[in-house]
């Protein structure tokens, strides 16, 4: 009789998902380097006080964030490239992820930029200060620390959207899982370890999103 988990198959096959692993979490971290850059751009073009800037940011983000990831994967992968730009399926699914995550991370910005009391910018006025060093010295330093738990948040939840990068022919963790199924058709142990992969790194990132904002809240005080 066939054991429900066969643990030498599914040492077996470790090897095989780790090289999955790897790609799940590059185009994870890239992804999410892209959104948090992208992101704080945008909540900036947004608050612009020129409406002929404002407006197309404040457009592009409620466009990225009413439509599906899915659909931006499919439009960077096969529309794309019939305006002459050709990208490798994994680097169209870290663009795909970075730039629908930045469009939420830009309203996160947003908010935490918002919350600054308005004092603090006056002050910087009467100081003679520029605008970029009130953004860089003042404003953005109060409103980043409130926000990384949000900002982690998106971390974690790009990580379980980067199943979805198969879709492109991305062989990615769950998609690598489910080829070992279909080739050996044991799909208990594939998938289990799949779900226990994406636990194990989700709570892990979840631990250092809380270290991260530890750290800078002991700045924030010492300053």
């Amino acid at each position: 009789m066939t054991p429900i988990f066969d643990w030498s198959f599914a040492f077996s096959i470790l090897p095989t998902l780790g090289e999955a692993l790897i790609i799940t979490i590059q185009a994870t971290v890239l992804g999410m380097a892209l959104a948090v850059t992208l992101g704080l751009a945008l909540a900036l073009l947004r608050r612009s006080k020129l409406f002929i800037v404002s407006a197309p940011a404040a457009v592009f983000i409620e466009f990225v964030r009413s439509t599906p990831l899915l659909v931006q994967i499919y439009f960077l992968f096969y529309v794309l490239p019939v305006t002459g730009v050709q990208m490798s399926p994994l680097v169209t699914g870290i663009v795909a992820l970075g730039i629908h995550y930045a469009a939420y991370c830009a309203e996160v910005y947003r908010a935490g930029i918002e919350a600054v009391p308005r004092g603090q910018i006056e002050a910087s006025t009467a100081l003679n200060l520029s605008p970029f060093r009130t953004a860089v010295g003042v404003v953005l330093p109060q409103a980043i620390p409130p926000v990384v738990p949000a900002l982690g948040n998106y971390l974690v939840a790009m990580f379980k959207d980067t199943p979805l990068l198969s879709a492109i022919t991305v062989v990615e963790l769950l998609q690598q899982s489910k080829m070992i199924g279909s080739a050996t058709f044991r799909y208990t142990e594939p998938l289990t370890l799949v779900g226990i992969m994406f636990l194990l790194l989700s709570l892990a990132a979840a631990w250092g999103v809380r270290r991260l904002e530890h750290r800078l809240a002991r700045y924030g005080g010492k300053r």
